[in-house]
């Protein structure tokens, strides 16, 4: 059965909204547990599509650890995040204590931001960091890392977003449709040609990068 149930940061403390969601037919969470670096992807799946896919393929690249959870085709519950709560699963509880700094890989949809990524967080020397990787790479884009410039819902600075429970925190990477869309490399299809990488190649190339330099 299909939800699209959308909740606000004020829901109610007491629900558990982490263990509801994992515990629903076709929910995927996976753990890897690498370097001291994380990526995770908790919206993943049929929600904020691709991202997952994004997060997954730059760990694997640095070699970094990775937490995603990946909803089925039909289901689409935006649960907000900081109602995920490590004390919930085990496996994002490990993650968390695995890593000392993490990117969240988001999507979100604006249209005064169609060509923007968008840089969250608490770790604002990372978000530095992020952005002058990416920038290069991604010329076709505006990455943006100054707090005031993007909308306060989706600025990810609330202690009790997973991003900024690692021992460093870390940057939430808001991702626009045209960077997650239905490219080759994101089906899982054969790789673009080396030299002409398509934005997606380019944009987990840059989030290796970024993994494999960052010292925190």
């Amino acid at each position: 059965m299909a939800r699209n149930d959308r909740l606000d940061n004020d829901a109610p403390a007491a629900r558990r909204y982490l263990e509801e969601l994992l515990a629903c037919r076709g929910v995927e969470e996976e753990v890897l547990l690498r370097s001291r670096f994380g990526f995770m992807a908790f919206h993943g799946g049929s929600l904020e599509q691709h991202t997952d896919t994004i997060a997954s393929a730059a760990a694997e690249a640095a070699q970094a650890s990775l937490y995603v959870v990946r909803q089925p085709p039909n289901l689409r519950w935006h649960i907000p995040s900081t109602l995920f709560r490590p004390e919930e699963s085990p496996k994002l509880h490990a993650f968390l204590n695995g890593v000392d700094v993490v990117l969240t890989i988001h999507g979100f949809r604006r249209k005064a931001f169609p060509q923007h990524v968008l840089l969250g967080g608490r770790n604002r020397r990372l978000a530095r960091h992020v952005a002058a990787t990416l920038q290069p790479m991604l010329p076709n884009y505006v990455i943006e890392h100054e707090l005031e410039r993007i909308p306060e819902p989706i600025r990810g600075l609330r202690a009790d977003n997973p991003v900024n429970l690692p021992r460093f925190g870390g940057v939430q990477v808001e991702l626009p449709p045209a960077i997650r869309g239905g490219h080759s490399f994101l089906r899982g299809e054969q790789a673009t040609l080396v030299g002409h990488a398509s934005d997606p190649e380019r944009l987990v190339a840059g989030l290796a990068e970024v993994a494999r330099t960052f010292r925190p």
